[in-house]
């Protein structure tokens, strides 16, 4: 009889490896969620509790802007990513490619989410849900109020005057900067047009002749709380909220005028392998619990999409998002322009020209 090529030892551990195998604690060993989010998402405080309590490790990958986003998606293997954090203005985009799974009506607590910030005609389409709000807030104006008139700063024309000349920085994000400059010549973000370029164009080149810096959002948020400048164009609650606390001379304000309004979307990816449990963590980030950690995250703070979630926030925190002003906020605010592919390239090309302009 042939000799077996394992010895007693040997073998006493093949078995017993197969009996781990087979044991229940194996049979729930941990899975694995991908998730392409915005930086928020990233904070420990919100993404440990839903590990704990569903025995799952969340593998998160922070990326900024939609078209970033949908080209890391482009690069991959279908299957690499089970859920997707977008700007809710390009969840079309997103259903256009056909990368987001319809979810089902009844499993999102949409009766809780704040009407004005549901967007069912972004987040939906042909009465399917592709994604849900989870988070907005506001490209308005911030400021250091112990420097400038509080008074002002109702007033967005202001920036534009001699007195805050060489004393703001400007959000060096076009959309929004575009919408906001917009907004102060009383054109609607919703309709703007190629014939409306050219006012904007001129008012853009003005902006950056008053302002210090352009500047992305760490650089102008170091800069407002270092007092290197006293203003930033284009903040909001997401820049000072979190910073409020340490620094209450800090504030923001809605002018007269208006503000744009951002929100953002979370959706399961069509190609996901694990879409049961994708939706799960769909559901725990709407959830008022988990509405409250995103709301507050170490990443920047807005307000959260579902109303329940005040119920989750100190008293502090609610006075920091301005929650009790929500509603006069909403009705004030307009949404990022959604040009067309021409007319975004033609905003993108004058924001590089004005960055350029000295």
């Amino acid at each position: 009889m042939k000799k077996s090529g394992f010895s007693g030892t040997s073998r006493h551990l093949l078995f017993a490896a197969a009996a781990i195998a087979l044991s229940p604690a194996a049979a729930t060993a941990q899975q694995e969620l991908n998730a392409l989010v915005w930086c928020d998402h990233t904070d420990p405080a919100l993404i440990e509790p839903f590990e704990k309590a569903n025995n799952v490790k969340v593998n998160l990958k922070e990326y900024e802007g939609t078209g970033a986003g949908l080209s890391i998606i482009d690069q991959s293997r279908p299957g690499d990513w089970d859920v997707l954090v977008i700007d809710g203005v390009d969840v079309q985009r997103a259903v256009d490619k056909g990368i987001l799974a319809e979810m089902p009506a009844d499993a999102l607590p949409t009766a809780d989410i704040f009407p004005e910030v549901r967007m069912e005609a972004n987040n939906s389409r042909d009465g399917k849900i592709y994604a849900a709000t989870e988070k907005f807030g506001y490209n308005t104006v911030s400021y250091d109020k112990t420097k400038v008139d509080p008074t002002d700063m109702k007033d967005m024309s202001k920036l534009w005057s001699e007195k805050y000349k060489g004393r703001i920085a400007v959000y060096d994000y076009y959309l929004p900067m575009i919408g906001l400059t917009g907004i102060d010549l009383g054109k609607p973000t919703s309709s703007l047009t190629d014939a409306d370029m050219p006012a904007i164009k001129d008012k853009l080149f003005a902006l950056k002749a008053n302002a210090k810096q352009v500047s992305d959002v760490v650089s102008s948020q170091t800069a407002l709380a270092t007092g290197e400048v006293d203003i930033v164009f284009g903040g909001g609650e997401w820049l000072t909220a979190g910073l409020m606390k340490d620094k209450p001379n800090l504030d923001w304000i809605i002018p007269e005028q208006g503000a744009v309004r951002w929100a953002q979307s979370i959706g399961v990816m069509k190609d996901s392998t694990k879409k049961d449990l994708a939706l799960k963590f769909v559901q725990y980030i709407l959830s008022p619990e988990g509405q409250a950690r995103l709301a507050t995250s170490s990443c920047y703070w807005a307000m959260p999409a579902n109303a329940k979630a005040g119920e989750h926030l100190t008293a502090e925190q609610r006075t920091a998002l301005r929650w009790n002003e929500q509603a006069d906020y909403l009705k004030r605010t307009q949404l990022y322009p959604v040009p067309s592919a021409q007319l975004d390239a033609k905003m993108q090309d004058i924001w590089t020209e004005m960055l350029q302009h000295k």
